[in-house]
């Protein structure tokens, strides 16, 4: 085989693997977008917002260290959850936004939004708050480890949530 040849070869193989790897991608992407009927709103927060430095205790402040730090405090508390449960649900509920807030279901109706990462109103995220974390439902934190705490009182772990709770 010649030089040329080869280096077709490889050319071709490239492509070949981008064009997979770029449908993938697409594929993963469309099957993490939350639905119209499970998903909270879309809100528009700058990215800013989102992803910055880093937060008291070395996590990211973004959605990987958000998860991390709840599932420090929830192993301190004794409820039970998974970094893979964790993150199923808050791409299902928020795509990932610390600020969604559903302004369309029956609880938004009856004047209680759902809100943050994984969509808890207030009355829930007020029973099941979590002394450690910020008071507030909005805080992602807060959000994620009030919500695994209401979810294993009420289904034994966050990891057995496969749809809106």
């Amino acid at each position: 085989m010649t030089m040329t040849t080869r280096t077709r070869i490889a050319r071709l193989r490239t492509l070949a693997l981008t064009g997979i790897t770029t449908t993938g991608a697409a594929a993963v992407a469309l099957t993490l977008m939350p639905a119209n009927a499970q998903a909270a709103e879309a809100t528009q927060v700058p990215a800013s917002s989102v992803v910055k430095a880093s937060s008291h205790d070395g996590s990211a402040n973004n959605l990987d260290g958000w998860i991390k730090q709840s599932l420090q405090i929830m192993k301190a508390k004794g409820i039970p959850g998974s970094y893979e449960g964790l993150k199923r649900n808050i791409m299902r509920e928020s795509g990932g936004n610390p600020s969604a807030q559903n302004n369309w279901d029956v609880n938004a109706k009856q004047g209680t939004p759902s809100k943050g990462l994984l969509q808890v109103i207030d009355p829930t995220f007020n029973t099941y708050h979590v002394a450690g974390t910020a008071k507030s439902v909005t805080d992602p934190v807060a959000n994620i480890t009030a919500a695994a705490n209401y979810a294993a009182h009420r289904y034994g772990s966050i990891d057995n949530v496969n749809s809106a709770y």
